[in-house]
């Protein structure tokens, strides 16, 4: 089962980095999307959250905001 997955992001967040690294190490295929260089992107991850703060995880229309591991796994069924 496909999963679509997109990571609202920055180059300079920590969290950011550590979410990616996260999905990375587990072998999960997520679309990275820099709202810094992004504009509309970033109007995209307000829309969803409501949150300026990155990252913003869209796994499968489930938002997660910020580098929560636990909720993370959980919506991954990890």
């Amino acid at each position: 089962m496909a999963r679509t997955i997109k990571v609202y992001s920055t180059s300079t967040c920590p969290y950011c980095h550590r979410a990616k690294d996260f999905l990375k190490n587990n072998n999960i295929q997520f679309e990275d999307i820099d709202v810094g260089a992004d504009p509309e992107a970033g109007k995209e991850m307000v829309q969803k959250s409501g949150q300026m703060g990155v990252p913003v995880i869209d796994i499968d229309g489930q938002i997660i905001v910020g580098f929560d591991k636990e909720t993370i796994q959980k919506a991954l069924r990890i």
